[in-house]
């Protein structure tokens, strides 16, 4: 990760042609020990920014020759790396929205908030530099095909905003890895990361995990609990399958945004949070709105930034290179390696569940390979008549691909224990695989040696 972008001393151009929010602001950001530069209108503000670098530009959207949102487009139009943030009317959200998608770091509302402002500029001169590596932990998005650069350039572009981002997607597509990608990228990486699974959690105690609530407030409150906003205040909350949401709890969900605070059952007080939105769903939320199930006025808040995630079968040419990937990741010291027709069977393959089940066909193969060598019948794919591959015949409508493959693994465990009077090192080395993986299997599968024995 590369170092922080903020200077010794940082400097802040803001741009507003009202001499009392002038005073403020420079008041404000020089008890913050930042240097303060002013411009009263549009054509100031772009000769000041053509003529020197600065670290943060704030400016008002309402100007005496124009509009805030010029300056913004100027500064993503030259390629600036300079976050920008624009002062809007206070409850204006299509203004919000609107810089937002244009390429502002963030903005806000009038009157401002002196805690929201120092919150905003701390976040701003953090940013990492542009040069720095996307990446979450030791994983990131692979492929190299043009619909995944796509996605690893706007992940970088957005990584430098605080907008929402709504990622769609199918399951197993890699969306709640983008979602920690772009994090890692922008300056609430340091901070917390609360993903949260929206259609795992109980309408009835939907409001308490969101917001919190109050000891007493409740039959159980026995003390005070702060909510998933709370534990995320500073940093993201990731809502996945956002989609899920009922209705009532999209109302309050939609004033928490816009508002920036929360209010904990029970409570009587609000407290603000800053909390940055990432939400993701595989269902598709412009159909939902139509339908009338989800709110039209919460998806254009949460979808200021839309990044679609390509499913695999749109990458063929990156399976191969993928699952060898995945495949040095979790053999381990294992050494085991595709056939040629085992890495054309899974090019050919459609993967309704994308990475995540090339991930899992690649474990289970792991275990049914012999010789160190992963042969296409170890791969448990059957053609089709047009040539593809698809899940074993008699399947469908049956069993899952994951529990079949299941059935399959526990199936050939059992035999090799049975075949090897129970002893776990020779069954290992029938199977091909090493004590531990089969340890690790027979765990996973709930598998004892009394189940070999019946």
């Amino acid at each position: 990760m590369g170092a922080d972008r903020q200077p010794a001393t940082a400097c802040v151009l803001v741009v507003d042609d009202e001499p009392d929010i002038l005073e403020l602001l420079e008041l404000a950001l020089l008890r913050m020990g930042l240097q303060v530069e002013r411009a009263t209108n549009v054509r100031e503000a772009l000769q000041k920014l053509g003529s020197k670098s600065y670290d943060l530009c704030l400016t008002d959207m309402r100007l005496p020759d124009g509009e805030g949102m010029e300056v913004v487009r100027f500064i993503v139009q030259q390629n600036m790396d300079v976050p920008v943030a624009v002062i809007t009317a206070h409850g204006n959200m299509e203004n919000a929205i609107s810089v937002l998608k244009a390429g502002a770091f963030d903005y806000l509302s009038k009157p401002v908030a002196l805690d929201q402002l120092r919150a905003l500029v701390k976040a701003a001169l953090k940013l990492p530099q542009s040069s720095a590596v996307v990446r979450a932990g030791e994983r990131t998005l692979l492929g190299r095909s043009p619909a995944m650069e796509k996605v690893r350039d706007l992940i970088e572009r957005v990584a430098r905003s605080q907008a929402p981002v709504h990622i769609s997607g199918e399951s197993g597509s890699g969306k709640e890895l983008a979602a920690r990608l772009i994090v890692e990228k922008s300056a609430r990486r340091d901070q917390p990361f609360v993903a949260v699974n929206c259609g795992a959690i109980p309408e009835t105690l939907m409001e308490s995990e969101f917001f919190g609530y109050r000891k007493g407030a409740f039959t159980g409150a026995e003390q005070d609990r702060d909510g998933f906003f709370q534990a995320a205040n500073g940093g993201t909350l990731f809502l996945d399958e956002v989609a899920d949401l009922p209705l009532t709890m999209q109302v309050k969900l939609l004033r928490v945004i816009q508002e920036k605070k929360v209010r904990k059952v029970g409570a009587t007080q609000e407290e603000a949070v800053d909390v940055r939105i990432i939400s993701a769903t595989h269902q598709a939320l412009a159909e939902r709105v139509q339908q009338g199930k989800f709110r039209q006025d919460l998806y254009y808040r949460l979808n200021v930034i839309a990044l679609v995630m390509p499913p695999l079968r749109e990458m063929r040419d990156d399976i191969p290179e993928i699952a060898k990937q995945l495949l040095a990741s979790l053999r381990g010291d294992e050494a085991v390696e595709f056939s040629p027709s085992a890495l054309q069977a899974l090019r050919e393959y459609d993967f309704p569940g994308n990475v995540r089940e090339l991930e899992n066909i690649i474990e289970r193969a792991l275990a049914l390979c012999s010789s160190g060598i992963i042969a296409p019948a170890d791969l448990q794919l059957a053609a089709t008549d047009d040539g593809s591959h698809a899940e074993t015949p008699g399947l469908a409508g049956k069993q899952s691909l994951t529990d079949y493959l299941d059935d399959v693994e526990r199936t050939a465990i059992l035999q090799a224990l049975q075949q090897t009077g129970f002893n776990r090192t020779a069954a290992a080395r029938a199977l091909g695989v090493t004590f531990r993986t089969l340890r690790y299997r027979m765990e996973r599968l709930g598998i004892s040696d009394k189940d070999a024995q019946q």
